[in-house]
């Protein structure tokens, strides 16, 4: 399974992308609004969990990667999620450091959002975050999304939710 844009394709990860993946999900900076960094066991488990997704759901996290070189930039996808107390469709996405604020995440989740409604029956997909995740929240929002809650959790103090619905999608311009 991949997806392609205008810059990126997206494609299932595997223990080869071990050491882009670490480069990324083990950045303090990049997350600083995540409850911990991943050590290398936590990225070998990620990668597991979602090979596992591809198999049982059809879907998961994909790698990120750059169409023009095949440079894996960082994790974008469709995953359920415990959101408010109840089992959601969210889209995530971590992008490398070097590699954010030129629109690879918009791009990317955007891609996935497209896929999620081509190809899954949802009418809602989800994408939440620490409130204090500023640039996420400006992400999401450029790719269609608006706030549609928040609630408090022992994770994140608070976690805002943000949604795009089917019918919204449908009408996009």
């Amino acid at each position: 399974m991949a997806l392609q844009t205008e810059r990126l394709i997206l494609r299932e990860m595997n223990m080869d992308d071990f050491d882009a993946l670490h480069a990324v999900l083990g950045d303090a900076e990049i997350m600083r609004h995540y409850p911990y960094r991943f050590d290398a066991a936590r990225v070998r488990d990620w990668i597991g969990r979602n090979v596992e997704r591809y198999r049982v759901s059809g879907f998961g996290l994909w790698m990120v990667c750059l169409k023009q070189t095949g440079e894996v930039i960082g994790d974008c996808g469709l995953t359920m999620q415990v959101i408010g107390g109840v089992i959601r469709p969210e889209i995530g996405y971590h992008i490398r450091g070097d590699m954010q604020r030129r629109g690879y995440a918009r791009e990317a989740a955007r891609a996935v959002r497209d896929w999620t409604f081509e190809h899954t029956p949802f009418r809602v997909v989800y994408s939440c975050m620490k409130y204090t995740n500023v640039p996420s929240a400006r992400t999401v929002i450029s790719w269609g999304c608006r706030q549609v809650g928040e609630y408090e959790d022992n994770v994140n103090g608070v976690t805002k939710v943000f949604a795009v619905g089917r019918e919204e999608w449908e009408k996009r311009e």
